[in-house]
């Protein structure tokens, strides 16, 4: 069942994935930010549907914001992809973003929350993240030419 809540201004934010417009998540994440840079629309179709996905929708419906959990909504979540629009920026939807992260039903009792930000590390701290702990303990296997590559 789909969770949804709304902000002083009249946006919605909500998990239902029968409102999330994928073209648009994809194009700002492929086109827009710095962390998935031309990654192909089928590998994000992919990556939504087996996340947790939430949007925020401006008061006339469209689309203005995103977040996704990567989740086992048991143990684990890392939070990835959160964007705002630029012509929603400025609105506090990223503070509401993550006060719906932090409140969702699905995403409780964690023993562990990741993220990773190259700039936002002062809006994650307000919401109980700090700096990565046991880092020498995590390992990974990394290849950022993977969406490049021919």
């Amino acid at each position: 069942m789909a969770t949804e809540t709304r902000t002083d201004d009249g946006y919605r934010i909500s998990d239902d994935p029968a409102l999330f417009d994928i073209g648009l998540a994809h194009r700002w994440i492929s086109e827009q930010s710095y962390w998935g840079k031309q990654i192909p629309y089928v590998v994000f179709a992919t990556a939504v549907r087996g996340s947790l996905t939430f949007a925020a929708y401006a008061p006339n419906g469209d689309m203005a914001a995103m977040a996704r959990v990567v989740t086992d909504r048991a143990t684990f979540g890392w939070l990835c992809d959160v964007f705002v629009d630029e012509a929603h920026r400025g609105k506090g939807l990223g503070k509401a973003l993550m006060g719906y992260f932090k409140a969702h039903p699905d995403l409780q009792g964690f023993r562990r929350m990741h993220l990773a930000t190259a700039d936002a590390h002062d809006l994650y701290r307000q919401f109980g993240f700090t700096e990565l702990t046991g880092a020498d303990r995590w390992m990974e296997i990394r290849d950022s030419e993977v969406y490049t590559r021919g």
